[in-house]
């Protein structure tokens, strides 16, 4: 049976291709708003930090109606960070359109995510975006898109892909480079022709793989899945399965059922094949599960989500000001919310340590560990969190392996010498340089993944915010060697107490201060970084002494350069290996992990 009235699709793409405004434009276009709604911009990216940065961190759903057919559409992140949310929802659909700046063309997470879903045997639709841009030059980018293909080894039919040449931002679609179009209906017309109806046998016993976890605090745990075979109905018992794990057989039943309608969940009684449907009151369902006809308890293969490359540990703070501007502080609070956010991301690691206070958590990159840390202090809770490492693997010989990253650097000639010297001595590889007749060069790197940690706020000062640098997990190569992360020390903190402009007037001498006057500061705190290689300790309470002799010069104003106020991203790649960023819903403090300055000398003798 082929149900002709859905079609089921995802939107994948680079980072800032113009994914989550397409999305925008279909949802307008289709009438999901009322004629005089007042609609944001991006209206898919639904939490604080996708609103703040821009970016879309986790796959939405929503659906759209187009000449009587349903339209099911998944907005998917474009940061590497985020390709395991990418990963799991392709399963859903039955095609997917790869947006492609008309500027920029193929980048390297187009890349990755055209690999993802040809992998699969999806059929591609290529909408070039940003056909309105000045320099756009849809010619030259229909033609790296089919040379990707053709790297990528897709078959005849996905090399035989439509091409439609858009500006989502001005809401329209065209099947000609050369004439603008109306509206988004040559996109909606070409999704109907080209993305094949989904199909399976609706009398057969009942099948959905759960691609996507929700969470709320009302229903718990939402399943979200496409049903494969067979009717899914409220009241239904069930059986959980598993293709990775078979042991797994547990008996539940389906207390509610939701269908996607424009950006709501409409409750349904039943849904059959083809339908993506939400489901909750199953408490323990996790990403890969299958939900079968106890009689034919059939798991669905569900490919292993890639492996995390990076990790932190995540401690109780034990600072002097610990527990004053933090509403969640004990170990207790930290392990509860480190294991919820299980519940949704499955790129995420977790581990307990020797230590009840430190928790080991591995991600993707820093980003997606960036982006926990954000919600997590926003969310009212206090700790402290390690210099980002990589995880290694050992090879069976016990050679230690290290992962690798592909870097595609864009930045104007003049810069292009500075950072290929920089990413040398990060141990980067150059592979490949040319330039383009705008005056910028591509340069692309093999690099370790370490290499990396704590660059980008270096390469923007670099290319004076102009450059542009992407990276794609390349594999495990062998160790490369030691990489120094840091040229400068820090200045530090010498005794407790609360800035004064005098002590903070002596200390600017030495380098560059991260804190203003009338800040808290405990000793072993960083309150800047020094020009030299070496830590200094510095007393920033000093007050001036009163003397009963007073100089022409004596009452001048101390002048202050102001101080460099570090970001979460700034200061978590400013940390050295033996210092700790204290996180709180109020401040961000970058301190020594050793706060004594002789237990710290000692330890640094014994290294």
């Amino acid at each position: 049976m082929k149900r002709e009235d859905v079609r089921n699709i995802a939107i994948i793409a680079h980072v800032d291709h113009g994914k989550t405004t397409l999305v925008d434009e279909l949802l307008k276009q289709s009438g999901v708003f009322r004629a005089n709604q007042e609609v944001a911009e991006r209206v898919m990216d639904s939490n604080d930090i996708e609103r703040e940065r821009g970016i879309t961190i986790l796959s939405k759903n929503t659906a759209v109606f187009y000449k009587d057919t349903k339209i099911n559409i998944i907005d998917t992140p474009g940061h590497a960070d985020f390709g395991g949310e990418v990963e799991r929802v392709l399963k859903m659909v039955n095609g997917v359109i790869l947006v492609v700046d008309a500027f920029e063309g193929s980048m390297p997470q187009t890349k990755f995510v055209l690999k993802k879903a040809l992998e699969l045997n999806l059929p591609v639709i290529v909408c070039i975006n940003k056909i309105d841009r000045p320099e756009a030059r849809p010619a030259e980018v229909v033609d790296e898109v089919l040379e990707l293909l053709m790297d990528l080894e897709a078959s005849d039919e996905q090399l035989d892909c439509p091409f439609v040449y858009a500006s989502a931002k001005a809401g329209y679609a065209s099947l000609d480079p050369e004439v603008q179009g109306k509206d988004m209906t040559p996109l909606f017309d070409t999704i109907l022709d080209y993305i094949p109806a989904p199909e399976g046998d609706a009398e057969a016993p009942t099948q959905v793989l759960i691609s996507t976890i929700d969470y709320n605090e009302y229903v718990g745990r939402i399943g979200v899945g496409k049903v494969d075979r067979g009717t899914i109905s409220v009241n239904q018992d069930v059986v959980i399965v598993n293709h990775h794990d078979p042991d797994k057989m547990r008996k539940v039943k389906v207390s509610r059922l939701y269908e996607f309608d424009g950006l709501n969940k409409v409750e349904v009684q039943s849904a059959t094949i083809g339908s993506i449907v939400a489901i909750s009151g199953i408490s323990d369902l996790h990403i890969g599960d299958t939900l079968c006809s106890p009689e034919a308890p059939d798991a669905i293969p569900f490919q292993k989500i890639s492996e995390p490359t990076i990790s932190m540990q995540f401690n109780v703070n034990d600072s002097p000001l610990a527990g004053t501007e933090g509403k969640f502080v004990t170990s207790r609070h930290l392990r509860d919310r480190l294991f919820r956010e299980l519940n949704t991301d499955v790129s995420l690691r977790v581990e307990e340590t020797d230590s009840t206070d430190s928790f080991k958590v591995s991600g993707r990159g820093e980003l997606h560990l960036s982006v926990l840390i954000e919600n997590m202090r926003r969310e009212g809770y206090e700790f402290s969190v390690s210099k980002a490492e990589v995880l290694y693997h050992y090879d069976e010989n016990g050679k230690k392996l290290e992962p690798m990253e592909l870097a595609y650097i864009d930045v104007d000639d003049e810069f292009s010498g500075n950072v290929i010297q920089k990413l040398g001595e990060r141990k980067g590889e150059l592979r490949n340089m040319h330039t383009n007749s705008n005056g910028s060069t591509r340069l692309e790197f093999s690099i370790p993944a370490r290499g990396l940690i704590g660059y980008r706020g270096e390469f923007m000062t670099d290319t004076k915010g102009t450059g542009v640098l992407n990276t794609i997990f390349n594999g495990y190569e062998p160790y490369k060697g030691d990489i120094q992360y840091r040229k400068q020390g820090s200045l530090i903190a010498f005794e407790s107490g609360e800035s004064i402009t005098y002590g903070l007037f002596n200390a600017q001498e030495r380098g560059a201060l991260f804190i203003g006057p009338g800040v808290k500061v405990y000793a072993g705190m960083v309150i800047g970084q020094t020009g030299k290689a070496e830590d200094i300790e510095i007393n920033v309470c000093k007050t001036k002494k009163l003397t009963n002799t007073r100089s022409s010069s004596a009452d001048e104003a101390l002048k202050l350069t102001p101080p460099r106020i570090l970001s979460l991203e700034q200061a978590l790649e400013f940390i050295d290996t033996d210092e700790l960023l204290e996180i709180t819903p109020k401040s961000l403090r970058i301190r020594k992990k050793i706060l004594d300055p002789t237990l710290r000398k000692r330890a640094s003798f014994r290294k």
